[in-house]
């Protein structure tokens, strides 16, 4: 029960990584609030799920593209929980597309969603938890791909450096407050945003193949990382990143 009493706030929160990190977070003992975006029977069922280990499930309808869903979910959840303890900012987007053919409401629908929708949201919770006066913690889903390139995704690994970026530098004026703030990268995990990609046998094989240990990432294995980053065991962490890609990066041969 790493977070008894905790009060974790979830972007993208209906799916994948999201949905994952908010389960985790109840089974150790957090209430949550969730960031959905038009998404209400997958985000009925998380807070089903959160509610089943007998913890509280704030549920927000709004679009992290838009500053002004970010004061608005946090002013929510202060409302519902009391309080903002630790901000997953995990709302994120990857239309695959070419580069020479980007289509400019592509690029920009992903830097707005990825990039510019968490600074938002991480500046609104930022200015809760300093109200608050008893610190927090900040954690950003960022991507290996903030470390590699991606020939179908040269919108979307520019985000994941900058959240990883974004990370490194509001920990300075941050750490003063006692707010901590980090980043996980994770590699390859089968999500909504990639199951058409490994929907092929052969690259599905391919990817697992790379991975020295032997699979696709989960959603509950960053989920873990996550609830690390929230708790008293990481409290002295912060402009950090933990890549969790079993392996991925570092298997050149």
């Amino acid at each position: 029960m790493l977070l008894q009493g905790q009060r974790v706030l979830i972007t993208g929160a209906s799916r994948g990584i999201g949905r994952a990190t908010a389960i985790e977070c109840a089974r150790h003992g957090a209430d949550v609030a969730l960031n959905v975006y038009n998404d209400d029977d997958a985000a009925a069922s998380v807070v089903a799920e959160v509610e089943a280990l007998g913890r509280k499930a704030v549920l927000f309808n709004g679009d992290v593209a838009d500053p002004a869903s970010a004061p608005a979910f946090i002013q929510t959840a202060v409302e519902r929980l009391g309080g903002v303890d630790t901000f997953v900012s995990n709302a994120g987007i990857c239309p695959f597309h070419s580069f020479l053919d980007m289509p400019q409401d592509v690029l920009l629908r992903t830097m707005n969603v990825n990039l510019t929708g968490a600074y938002y949201m991480c500046q609104a919770a930022a200015n809760q938890m300093v109200r608050q006066g008893k610190g927090g913690s900040i954690v950003a889903v960022s991507s290996i791909s903030a470390l590699v390139g991606g020939e179908m995704q040269t919108h979307y690994t520019p985000t994941k450096a900058g959240v990883h970026s974004l990370m490194q530098s509001i920990a300075i004026p941050l750490g003063r407050h006692g707010i901590r703030a980090n980043s996980v990268m994770p590699g390859t995990v089968a999500t909504d945003i990639n199951k058409d990609d490994l929907a092929d046998p052969e690259k599905r094989a391919y990817m697992e193949k790379r991975i020295p240990l032997g699979r696709l990432g989960r959603p509950e294995d960053i989920a873990k990382v996550v609830v690390f980053l929230a708790s008293d065991l990481s409290g002295y962490v912060t402009g950090a990143s933990v890549l969790t890609d079993g392996g991925l990066f570092v298997n050149l041969q």
